[in-house]
């Protein structure tokens, strides 16, 4: 059983390394530091990845766009880390090319031609494509487009499911040995001997107490709230918060190209197949002062995302096309730019009291999570008086060891050995689970085995596993983070899986 708590009320012992926060920069965190044999707990307050990390625009990329603003050391960081994180789980990642009209007015074509031959040379690239000129009248994803886009640019990036890439960091942590704690708040933080004592508080109100030698605060947007309201220490270095939304409306083009826009406001806006039946398109750069917990698309917002595509698509969209919308808040480092959209998307870990290690996480983005997590337990090893060896850059996720390493030739071994399995089904067990699926499934030779299902293409079997091994709870954990099932099922599926969660969960119990 891999989901473990600290018994309220009890002493949690001491380990090694207290991380806080179960986004994916606590949980590379915590992956890492267990990989290398510290005895490691994270504490999460709610579910993993349920705030910034499952709402990014799902991209493992370099950033295209931080070449204009010189931030070539970033854009070659994140580069490095593309076919690094593409290797570790090419289930839940897969390459994906992105077509760029050409728009005249606002940026030249030797411009956008250097920046990508730079993109291309920034960083050795094996697994994905160079860049290249196109006829957009000549090319599939010139189709969508309206008329007068003739000429246009594609270059290469990658898909991720962000919040699977979170659980199964996590469950990968749990594996090796790290204790995963979910909807647990750390309430306070206080030094004791020559480490720290943390006072955890869960939904039902029980507190527990944990020692550890050191703490990593991987709070996200709480970060400089975390240290001042629940530690004794301060910091010099403040994150910026940053609202970034997106919206999903039925699908504009049926290819498998992605679309980068450049917009009237010299921002760059995404449009990418999503979800097999969807077009997401994102995202914006908004200040927010509000509290984190409180984020929430705008309708200026939903009108701008609207906009900047229909300046390109032949077929417009309004808000009544808008199926779904999400927003995350992003803690950017806080450099001081008077532009949100140009603040450094680089992460700075601030190591304090040396004598009994307490490590801050500010800024940081999805592509970078393993080296920053490779950096903070480096510098935490030193500072615990550990000789470790870094280890993630060769390793896979759970369920990323596929056959040859190509996800199509797993899918046609699931053909023969799940004939059983309707396609779409098997399809999307292959991309969540990718070979865990031998687990998911646990000997099931028929439908009838995987048990009641609970809600169209949702089985019995699949929630224990979420359940059991992925830390999922509510109908929420499981329609929009585990899977993405919310999308094509019925407005009352949550609450009738809700229902179902709570129902069998006294029956349980009894």
């Amino acid at each position: 059983m891999l989901r473990m708590s600290i018994a309220p009320g009890d002493n949690g012992g001491t380990v090694d390394l207290l991380v806080i926060g179960g986004g994916v920069n606590g949980c590379g965190i915590a992956r890492d530091a267990a990989g290398r044999g510290f005895r490691v707990v994270l504490v999460e307050q709610d579910d993993l990845a349920a705030h910034t990390s499952s709402c990014s625009t799902k991209l493992i990329h370099g950033g295209l766009r931080y070449l204009e603003q010189l931030h070539i050391g970033l854009v070659r960081k994140a580069l490095l880390e593309r076919e690094v994180l593409l290797a570790s789980a090419p289930h839940i990642m897969w390459p994906l090319r992105f077509i760029v009209p050409h728009n005249a007015h606002l940026r030249p074509a030797w411009m956008i031609r250097a920046g990508l031959y730079l993109y291309d040379h920034l960083a050795r690239r094996r697994l994905l494509a160079a860049s290249a000129s196109i006829d957009l009248t000549r090319h599939v994803a010139g189709a969508a487009l309206a008329a007068q886009y003739r000429r246009g640019f594609i270059y290469s990036d990658v898909w991720v499911d962000d919040a699977r890439l979170v659980a199964l960091t996590a469950l990968d942590a749990a594996e090796r040995g790290a204790r995963i704690v979910t909807r647990t708040r750390c309430e306070r933080i206080e030094r004791s001997g020559a480490g720290w004592s943390a006072t955890l508080v869960d939904r039902a109100g029980a507190r527990s107490r944990i020692g550890a030698r050191a703490i990593v605060n991987a709070t996200g947007p709480w970060v400089s709230r975390f240290l001042s309201d629940s530690t004794p220490l301060t910091s010099r270095r403040r994150v910026r918060l940053v609202r970034g939304s997106h919206i999903v409306v039925p699908q504009i083009f049926q290819h498998r190209f992605a679309y980068l826009f450049q917009g009237a406001d010299r921002r760059v806006i995404f449009a990418l197949p999503y979800e097999r039946a969807f077009t997401l398109i994102g995202t914006t750069d908004i200040e927010h002062h509000d509290d984190p917990r409180r984020v929430a698309i705008t309708a200026e917002e939903t009108d701008y995302l609207c906009a900047a595509p229909n300046q390109y698509f032949r077929r417009a969209i309004s808000r009544a096309d808008v199926i779904w919308a999400y927003s995350g808040v992003r803690p950017l480092l806080d450099d001081e730019s008077s532009d949100p959209a140009a603040v450094t998307r680089d992460y700075l870990l601030d190591l304090e009291s040396p004598d009994a290690p307490f490590l801050s996480v500010f800024g940081g983005k999805i592509t970078t999570f393993r080296k920053l997590a490779e950096d903070a337990v480096d510098r935490l090893s030193t500072a615990l008086g550990r000789a470790t060896r870094a280890w993630t850059k060769s390793a896979h996720l759970p369920g990323g060891d596929l056959t040859a390493g190509h996800f199509a030739v797993f899918l046609r071994v699931l053909d023969r050995r799940y004939p059983w399995l309707p396609q779409v089904l098997r399809w999307r067990y292959a991309r969540a689970y990718g070979t865990r699926i031998e687990r998911l499934l646990d000997g099931a030779m028929s439908l009838a085995q995987l048990g009641e299902e609970v809600l169209p293409g949702l089985y019995e079997r699949e929630i224990e596993y979420l359940r059991r091994t992925e830390w999922a709870v509510s109908a929420e954990d499981i329609l929009w983070r585990r899977t993405k099932l919310g999308l094509h099922l019925p407005g009352d599926a949550e609450a009738r899986l809700q229902a179902w969660l709570e129902r069998t969960a006294v029956e349980a119990a009894s």
